[in-house]
């Protein structure tokens, strides 16, 4: 596993992207809503840096299955909680990839007639873009590599990490564990 973006220099920008919103925002209130579950940590630590009234709001998209790899066919699993119609919306991504899940997201949001809608992602593999989406706040543009920690899995492993790291194509192979809960 190689480390590509240590604890402090994440929480360093993640301090940046707060004031960045907090000045695009300053009336406060914009609703986040963060995409499950790779989201968690970023959008927590994000929520403490923003120095202006918010409210948030969680939906859980799924995309990869059980795989590595995205199947590019973004399904809804978990939809918000609120009417967003007229509201200031920021959608909080771990991470950007191809593209189609946050295509699929902002389609969804605009035709519920939100105010505004940006995006705040923690990375962004612009390398592996299929759709083009905007990405109004990015904490880092990232190689095509698989990346896990501070929020980011590998079947359901490594989310826990502190950092961003890259796994190495044997540590995408499953391990008896994880082949026998059904992840190959």
């Amino acid at each position: 596993m190689e480390v590509l973006i240590g604890s402090e220099a994440i929480q360093g920008r993640v301090r940046e992207i707060g004031r960045q919103i907090a000045r695009d925002h300053p009336e406060g209130a914009p609703l986040l809503i963060g995409v499950l579950r790779g989201c968690v940590i970023f959008m927590a630590d994000l929520m403490k840096c923003l120095p202006i009234p918010h409210e948030i709001d969680f939906i859980s998209i799924s995309s990869y299955e059980s795989s590595s790899t995205s199947s590019g066919a973004p399904r809804l699993v978990k939809d918000i909680g609120r009417d967003i119609r007229g509201r200031d919306v920021i959608i909080v991504e771990d991470i950007v990839d191809t593209g189609h899940t946050l295509d699929f997201l902002r389609r969804t949001f605009l035709a519920r007639g939100p105010a505004s809608l940006k995006t705040v992602a923690l990375l962004d593999k612009r390398s592996r873009r299929e759709c083009n989406v905007p990405i109004e706040y990015v904490g880092f543009e990232i190689p095509d590599r698989f990346v896990v920690g501070y929020g980011l899995d590998f079947a359901e492993r490594f989310r826990h990490l502190p950092y961003i790291a890259a796994l190495s194509p044997e540590e995408l192979i499953p391990t008896p564990a994880i082949r026998s809960a059904g992840v190959a």
